[in-house]
């Protein structure tokens, strides 16, 4: 499964943010680090805020901070929320295809939700602060810009 681009930044961010220490990046600071431009990075970081995850503080001496609650969330939880809970393959057809002719008796839409369910199954187990354990957690540290 091909995890969307803003996916994958949700969870490089939520890391980051795990190992910041007592700094407070800014969300210019992690696209930067992240190599990402910088709307893009906001738009994740807004999502984030809003589900409770990290907070950002404006001005002189804001930045990001992960909350408790970005630190136990579950991995799982966070790939469901920024992927949706749609079907790996649209074979209702959207509004520019036409629906599958098979779709009524086909037994791969059901295959394959069954291998999301335990893709996604596999990842719920983990939280963020578990994705940060050595060796990843000093490895983010060295990446230039990260402290």
């Amino acid at each position: 499964m091909r995890l969307l681009r803003s996916t994958d930044l949700a969870l490089r961010v939520l890391m980051r943010l795990a190992v910041a220490g007592d700094t407070s990046p800014t969300t210019r600071d992690v696209a930067a680090a992240m190599d990402v431009p910088y709307t893009h990075a906001a738009k994740v970081v807004a999502e984030l805020q809003h589900m409770g995850l990290l907070t950002a503080r404006r001005g002189r001496g804001g930045g990001l901070s992960l909350t408790e609650k970005g630190r136990a969330a579950s991995v799982g939880g966070l790939v469901r929320a920024f992927e949706g809970e749609g079907d790996v393959v649209d074979c209702d057809g959207a509004a520019s295809t036409a629906p599958c002719p098979l779709r009524s008796d086909c037994r791969l839409r059901g295959a394959l939700r069954r291998a999301q369910e335990a893709f996604y199954a596999s990842l719920d187990p983990l939280t963020v602060t578990d994705l940060t354990a050595d060796p990843t957690g000093p490895l983010l540290l060295g990446i230039p810009g990260v402290r």
